[in-house]
């Protein structure tokens, strides 16, 4: 049974919010997609029409082969500049790289906002293939980095045994920039089996029971990543 989000309606309505929410950041961004989809759907015209074949058949063979490359290039396109866009009006705003890491896909668990200060420096978690992968920002450096020390005991004390690894965000030195932050966690490599995660999670539990509901920054940033992660896995 289909979800609504499934229906053409809804992805037409994340497609639409996608291209205003990117078009702010890249105001060409109409003109290059409409642009790629012209060149492409001409090429893939040209393409088509160089196939054996003759008459009537090869010529609808050829526009619509060449209409749909025209549309995948232009989606293609699309979809990169998009995540570009998203990727720069999320930096420098409060909890950036939990709407960054919501682009992970199955087989991650992200909890946003685990630890902060009262300075705003925030350590999201995520668990999946590598073990616990603990992800601070902030305004400090320094401070950010000793709050992931913090974290990083507490959860050695309920996840013993399990790898933890510490990843800073931002652009300064030793810290990963927000559009390489999924990429950067994805390449932490396979530590833990999926039967493990779901012991991990449950160990967890007791830890995140102790810390009480925790001051979520609030914005718009995680929503449009979640939205753009759907469109991406086809919903």
């Amino acid at each position: 049974m289909s979800t609504p989000d499934s229906t053409p309606t809804s992805r037409r309505g994340q497609i639409a919010q996608t291209y205003r929410m990117a078009k702010r950041t890249d105001p060409r961004l109409g003109l290059i997609v409409l642009g790629t989809f012209v060149v492409g759907a001409a090429l893939g015209f040209g393409l088509m029409w160089l196939l054996p074949g003759e008459g009537v058949l090869s010529l609808i063979i050829s526009i619509v082969g060449g209409l749909m490359i025209g549309v995948l290039l232009a989606l293609l396109v699309f979809g990169r500049r998009a995540q570009a866009a998203a990727y720069k009006q999320m930096e420098g705003q409060p909890a950036a790289a939990a709407g960054a890491l919501q682009m992970l896909r199955r087989g991650w668990k992200l909890d946003p906002v685990v630890g902060f200060t009262k300075q705003q420096d925030v350590v999201h978690r995520v668990v999946g293939p590598p073990g616990i992968v603990l992800v601070g920002e902030g305004s400090s450096p320094n401070r950010v980095r000793q709050l992931l020390v913090t974290e990083r005991k507490k959860h050695e004390r309920v996840a013993y045994g399990v790898p933890i690894h510490e990843v800073v965000a931002g652009r300064g030195e030793g810290e990963v920039p927000l559009p390489k932050l999924v990429r950067h966690v994805q390449k932490l490599g396979r530590q833990v089996k999926p039967a493990e995660i779901t012991d991990i999670l449950q160990r967890l539990k007791a830890l995140d029971s102790q810390r009480g509901k925790l001051p979520v920054p609030k914005g718009p940033v995680p929503t449009s990543m979640k939205g753009m992660r759907s469109q991406q896995r086809g919903r």
